[in-house]
Order: C-alpha cells, then structure tokens, then sequence
C-alpha cells in the first residue's frame, strides 16, 4: 500500500511551491482556472525531476491547454469541468508519442453512477473522484468513500475530496481493502488540497511532511 502516490494541488505561490516541492509529492497540481483563489498565473520555479507538474483545466478549449503545456512543460493534464469522451479522444491524439497523462476528474457526493466512466475507458489514462460541492475542487470536505468499493473499472484512480491528516486511516482502510481484492494497483494516488493551507494556495509544508510519512506507514 505504500506504493500510492501523492499528489498536491492548488499551488500558487513560487517560494511555497519550491518549499513543498522539498517533499518529492509524485504530482503537484497548477490551477489554470480564474475562477478560483488559487489560479495559477506566474511561472513554476525550478522544482526536483520526478515531480510531475500537473496542470488543472475546467472546459478549457484545445489551443489553451496545449499552449499552458507548453509555457510550463506540464506532464500531466487534469480535467475538471464538463469534457466529454471525443474531447479526451482529441487531447490523447495530439499527445500521442509524449508521456502526458489524461486525468479524468468525477465529482460524487451520496451516490454515483459509474457508467458515467465506460465512454471515457482506454482513452484517460486515470479517473479522479473528488466532492460536489459549489467550487470546483478545494470544497475541503469528503464524499463517501464506500461507493469506490464497487468501483468496476480497471483504470486507477486518484482519490480526492477534503483529505487532511485526520483521513489516514480510512485512506488505509480503502487501499486494504483493494488489496484483498487483487486489485491494489487501482487506488493510484491520494490528492490534497484544501486541508493542508493556511490561506487558498499557501501549503502548511510542516503538515504535508507529517501526512507523506504518516501514507508511508501503511
């Protein structure tokens, strides 16, 4: 179970960014969103190879995202909004002989209806299932973690939605019990945000570093 990786999103600021990219998360995330406080709008300072700068986008057109990959040589590419299966079709053409990812985000609150996901199979390379709430990602509270107990795709997923150091055991809980299943390899990833600032963008790195060993424990 140590093997999930971790993911930070909602940076903002360079000198917080290069103080958490201190940690080596797998994943650090860059909101290119104006509608939220934690827009991203300057440059990603240098930060240690093997840390995947993710980019964020809600509904942003084709030429946008490929020019922000571009600007900041991002290696991953998560969608938050309402981008359908072709859209994702399109990005993974144009991606096609690169090692950019496709992240697929899903909001879920009491109950979701995973066929949601079949159009969207063999063309993301993951999901990522965060919280409905009125912002999009950031809403610092958790949705239930049970339904993924019947999660019945075979592509991993990145777990989100209000996770803060208080999660860890159930976090455990949920990685064991993919393990019994055979089926460790699909919790992914486990990704942060909102719980771990002392203002929207700005990371607590003190509380970070507690949660990374606390995830290497398991």
């Amino acid at each position: 179970m140590s093997d999930i990786k971790l993911k930070i999103c909602g940076m903002k600021h360079p000198e917080n960014i290069r103080e958490v990219a201190e940690l080596h998360p797998d994943y650090m995330g860059f909101i290119f969103y104006e509608k939220t406080p934690r827009f991203f709008d300057s440059e990603i300072p240098e930060i240690p190879d093997g840390i995947k700068k993710t980019g964020v986008f809600v509904n942003a057109g084709v030429a946008f995202i490929l020019e922000k990959i571009k600007d900041h040589q991002l290696e991953a590419v998560q969608l938050h909004g309402d981008e359908s299966a072709v859209f994702c079709g399109e990005l993974k053409t144009l991606f096609k002989g690169t090692d950019i990812e496709i992240i697929k985000v899903f909001s879920v609150k009491d109950d979701f209806d995973f066929k949601k996901l079949e159009p969207y199979e063999r063309i993301v390379d993951f999901f990522l299932f965060d919280t409905k709430g009125k912002n999009k990602g950031g809403n610092g509270i958790s949705f239930n973690w049970e339904l993924l107990k019947d999660y019945p795709s075979a592509t991993p997923f990145f777990l989100s939605g209000g996770i803060g150091l208080e999660e860890t055991p159930e976090i455990e809980e949920l990685a064991g019990y993919f393990q019994q299943q055979g089926k460790e390899n699909l919790i992914y990833a486990v990704d942060v945000n909102s719980r771990f600032e002392s203002q929207p963008g700005l990371k607590e790195a003190e509380k970070l570093k507690k949660f990374k060993s606390n995830m290497r424990l398991f």
